[in-house]
C-alpha cells in the first residue's frame, strides 16, 4: 500500500507540473479534483454501497432470468415429446445431468472455491483467518455460471449462501477498486466491516427480503456486531432489493412491487498414480451426474414423479403450496376454475395426504444429497419448500378434523392450509440456527398477519434443534475442517480459570533491532509466520512493533540481490546510504517524493546493468557473507508499532471475545512490556474444546501432579503456584 501511495503522489505531482503546458492533462487534473469533490460531499462508503447494491441488483436478475429460461426450455422439451414416454423420461435425466455435469467441471477448472454454499467459509474468514482465493474474480465467474446452470437444472439446490458468497467476492473487488480513490479501502478492519454489509445484500436480492436479509446476515455470520454497520447494511439490501424487484416489474415478470412468493390469506390469521485422472473423474463428474440422474429419475412426471409433484419446479411448488384452495375437499375429477399448478398435488387414485408426505421425505433426502455436490448450491431454499410442504400437510389435516372451521366468540374460522405452509416454512430456522428466518418468510409472501405462530413456531424450532446439534453452516465447518473459533460452551466456569498464560506458546520466534541479516533469512527459512515480532534486544525482549513477512522478504531479497551488488561495486557505498532498488515508502510524503524518485532515477541503474557485469563466484560468496553478517536497517522497514497484545492473566473467555469481536488471527503476550509469549487461533480454539473444558479441577490436579514429581528443587514453589492459583488446562507447559 505505501508503495503504492508513494507511486500514487509522484504521478499526480508530474500531472501537475506538467499541466501547465499541456491542456490535455488538464482535463484529467480537472476530473481528478471534480472525483475528489463528488467524494467529498457524497462519501466513500455511499458511493460504494451503492455500486454494491446496482451490482448485486444486475447479476441477481440475470442468473433468475437465464435460470427461468433454462427451466422452460426444460418443461418445454417435456411437453413436446409427449406420448413418447422413453424420450421423455431420456429428455427429463439427461438435460439435468448435462448442466450439473458443466456446473461441475466448469467450477473445478476455473474456481474449486467456488464450490459450495459459500457462508461457512465466509464465517471463518469475518473471524480473521485467511481462505487463499476466495474473494477472488475468478470464483466469482465460477459462482455465477456454477450456480445459473445449477438452478436452471431444476435440482434440489438454493442460492441463498452462494448469493452470500458472490456479494462479499462483489465487496471484495469493488474495495480493491475504490482504493485507487481512497486508501481507507486498503484497511482489513474496514474491509471486515464491508464484508458483513456484502452478507445482507446477498440474501437481499435473492429474496428481495433486506430487513430479513440484514438480521440473517448478522445471526448467521457475526458473533459481534457493530453497530455502525447497520447503516450500511439496510442502505445497501435496501437498494439491491429495490432494483432487483424493479428490474422484475421492467421485465414483466410483475405488476408491480410485490413480494416474491404472493399470498392471498385473510389478513384475520490405495492406487497407481496412473489411476489418479479415473479417480478425480468420478469425484469430478460421476458423482454429480450420478446423483443428477436418480433424483431426475424419481421426480419424472409420468413415472413416480405423479406421487410428488414432480412436473413442478420449485417457484411453481411453493407458490401452489401457499394457495388459498383447501385440497382435501377438491374432486379430482372436477378440478375447480384458478387451481392452476396446484393440480399437481391432486391425483385420482392417491390421497393428498400420501402425496404430501411422500414429497416431504423424498425432497429431504434429494435435497440433503444434492447439496454434497461438487457445484455451487444452497440449502435454504430446498428447507424453505420441505418446511411448506409439512404446514400444508399439517394444514390439510387440521381442515380434515375441522371440515366447518373452529369457531371462536361466535365466529366461526375457516382453516386454511396454506397459512400452516407459510408458518413452518420458517423450519429453515431450526436448520440454520437463526429467528431472522421468520422476518425473511413473512417479507417473501407479504403475509405479515401470520408473523406472530411464525415467531412462535421459529423460537420453539431453534430452542429444539440447538439442543440437538449445531447449525447447518457450523456443521459443514466442522466436515471441512475449517479453522474456525467455536463458541464457549455454556456453563463451564473453567473459561474464567484458564489464562493465556497456560495457553500461549513461549518459544516465540523474533527479530530485535540488533539483529543481522543472516538472522533474518534464517528466520524466514524456518517459519511460515506472516508476522514477526520486534523486539529491542534478546536480553530485555521489549516488544517494539510487527513486521508483515512480505517487508522483510523484500528486504533480504534485495539486499543480497545483483542490481545492489552491482550498485554497490560502483558507487563504493557501504550499504548503509542510498539503495537505488528497495523503498519501503513508510515515511515518503509529497514534498520528499520527487527527492526519492531522484535517487532511485534511471541514471543510477541504466549504466550498471547486472547482466552485463560478471564477477567470480568466489568473489560474490564472499560480498555475500560479509553482507549477511550486518546489522538490519530497521529504519528501511515499515514497522507496525502496536500489534495486539494481551497479558498474562487475561482469562480464556476474554480472549474468546477478543478475538472474535476483532477478528484477531494472533496476539502477542507481554509482561510489563517484554515479550513472553504469543496465542494464535489455533491455541484459542484447542482451548475452547469441550473435551477440555468438561475435565475438572480434581482431575487435573492429579495430573499435574504427577509432572510435578520431576520438578527437582523448583517443585515445592511449582506446586504452591499449581495449588494457590487457577489451574491451566490445555496447552500448559507443565503438562507438556
Amino acid at each position: 500500500f505505501a508503495r503504492r501511495e508513494a507511486a500514487r503522489l509522484l504521478t499526480e505531482k508530474q500531472w501537475r507540473q506538467a499541466g501547465d503546458d499541456t491542456m490535455g492533462t488538464g482535463r484529467k487534473d480537472c476530473l481528478a479534483r471534480v472525483w475528489r469533490q463528488i467524494v467529498k460531499k457524497m462519501g466513500d462508503d455511499w458511493i460504494f454501497l451503492v455500486l454494491l447494491g446496482l451490482t448485486m441488483a444486475l447479476v441477481s436478475w440475470t442468473m433468475d432470468y437465464t435460470s427461468a429460461k433454462s427451466l422452460q426450455a426444460y418443461k418445454w422439451v417435456h411437453g413436446e415429446l409427449a406420448g413418447n414416454v422413453a424420450l421423455q423420461y431420456l429428455a427429463w435425466v439427461s438435460y439435468p445431468m448435462i448442466l450439473v455435469t458443466f456446473a461441475s467441471l466448469f467450477c473445478h477448472l476455473v474456481a474449486p472455491q467456488a464450490i459450495g454454499s459459500g457462508i461457512p467459509e465466509l464465517k471463518t474468514i469475518l473471524r480473521g483467518v485467511v481462505l487463499k482465493e476466495y474473494l477472488t474474480l475468478k470464483a466469482f465467474v465460477a459462482k455465477v455460471i456454477g450456480l445459473t446452470a445449477g438452478l436452471g437444472s431444476g435440482m434440489p439446490v438454493g442460492k441463498e449462501g452462494p448469493f452470500v458468497h458472490i456479494a462479499s467476492i462483489c465487496a471484495a473487488v469493488l474495495s480493491r477498486c475504490m482504493s485507487f480513490f481512497s486508501g481507507v479501502y486498503e484497511n482489513s478492519t474496514h474491509n471486515q466491516d464491508l464484508l458483513v454489509c456484502a452478507c445482507a445484500v446477498g440474501v437481499a436480492t435473492c429474496f428481495a427480503a433486506p430487513v430479513g436479509g440484514v438480521l440473517f446476515s448478522i445471526e448467521v455470520t457475526s458473533t459481534y456486531f457493530a453497530v455502525r454497520n447497520y447503516w450500511r447494511g439496510y442502505f445497501a439490501a435496501t437498494f439491491s432489493a429495490f432494483i432487483f424487484r424493479v428490474l422484475s416489474v421492467w421485465n414483466k415478470d410483475a405488476v408491480t412491487i410485490t413480494a416474491l412468493f404472493k399470498t392471498n390469506f385473510r389478513m384475520d390469521f490405495p492406487f497407481d498414480l496412473q489411476e489418479l485422472p479415473a479417480f478425480a473423474i468420478i469425484g469430478r463428474l460421476i458423482y454429480p451426474g450420478a446423483v443428477t440422474l436418480i433424483i431426475a429419475t424419481f421426480t419424472f412426471p409420468p413415472g413416480f414423479g405423479q406421487f410428488m409433484a414432480g412436473e413442478l419446479m420449485p417457484r411453481e411448488c411453493i407458490n401452489s403450496l401457499f394457495d388459498n384452495f383447501t385440497w382435501t375437499k377438491i374432486n379430482p375429477a372436477a378440478l375447480p376454475a384458478g387451481l392452476g399448478r396446484s393440480s399437481a398435488w391432486l391425483h385420482p387414485n392417491v390421497s393428498v395426504f400420501l402425496i404430501l408426505l411422500l414429497f416431504f421425505v423424498m425432497k429431504f433426502w434429494m435435497s440433503a444429497v444434492s447439496t454434497t455436490m461438487p457445484i455451487p448450491s444452497g440449502a435454504f431454499m430446498p428447507v424453505f419448500i420441505l418446511g411448506a410442504a409439512f404446514g400444508r400437510l399439517v394444514g390439510e389435516i387440521m381442515a380434515t378434523l375441522f371440515p366447518n372451521g373452529i369457531l371462536f366468540d361466535g365466529i366461526v374460522y375457516r382453516i386454511l392450509p396454506g397459512g400452516y405452509a407459510v408458518i413452518a416454512a420458517a423450519m429453515t430456522g431450526a436448520v440454520t440456527h437463526t429467528v431472522s428466518t421468520a422476518v425473511i418468510c413473512f417479507e417473501l409472501t407479504g403475509q405479515i398477519s401470520h408473523i406472530l405462530p411464525m415467531m412462535v413456531a421459529v423460537i420453539l424450532a431453534n430452542m429444539v434443534a440447538q439442543g440437538l446439534q449445531p447449525s447447518l453452516y457450523d456443521s459443514i465447518i466442522q466436515v471441512k475442517k475449517l479453522p474456525y473459533l467455536p463458541e464457549l460452551a455454556l456453563g463451564h466456569i473453567s473459561k474464567y480459570n484458564i489464562f493465556v498464560e497456560d495457553i500461549m506458546v513461549r518459544r516465540v520466534k523474533f527479530l530485535s533491532s540488533h539483529s543481522t541479516y543472516r538472522e533474518l533469512i534464517n528466520l524466514l527459512d524456518s517459519t511460515s509466520l506472516r508476522t514477526i515480532p520486534l523486539v529491542d534486544s534478546r536480553e530485555s525482549m521489549i516488544l517494539l512493533g510487527s513486521i508483515e513477512r512480505t517487508e522483510l522478504q523484500g528486504v533480504s531479497d534485495w539486499w543480497l540481490s545483483a542490481e545492489r551488488r552491482v550498485f554497490e561495486k560502483a558507487h563504493g557505498s557501504g550499504g548503509q546510504g542510498v539503495q537505488p532498488g528497495w523503498e519501503s515508502f513508510a515515511y515518503v510524503d509529497e514534498e520528499e517524493g520527487e527527492e526519492i524518485a531522484h535517487k532511485v532515477s534511471e541514471t543510477d541503474l541504466s549504466i550498471y546493468h547486472p547482466q552485463s557485469i560478471h564477477y567470480p563466484l568466489f568473489e560474490i560468496k564472499a560480498w555475500e557473507e560479509l553482507e549477511l553478517d550486518k546489522p538490519i536497517d530497521m529504519e528501511q522497514i515499515r514497522i507496525d508499532p502496536s500489534p495486539f497484545q494481551l497479558v498474562e492473566r487475561t482469562s480464556l473467555h476474554k480472549t474468546h471475545t477478543l478475538f472474535s469481536l476483532l477478528g484477531l488471527s494472533h496476539a502477542y503476550v507481554t509482561s510489563i512490556g517484554k515479550l513472553v509469549g504469543v496465542v494464535a487461533l489455533k491455541e484459542v480454539r484447542a482451548a475452547c474444546s469441550p473435551h477440555w473444558l468438561r475435565r475438572g479441577r480434581a482431575a487435573v490436579l492429579s495430573l499435574l501432579s504427577s509432572a510435578l514429581l520431576g520438578a527437582g528443587a523448583r517443585r515445592p514453589l511449582a506446586a504452591q503456584r499449581l495449588f494457590n492459583g487457577p489451574v491451566g488446562l490445555v496447552g500448559c507447559p507443565l503438562m507438556t
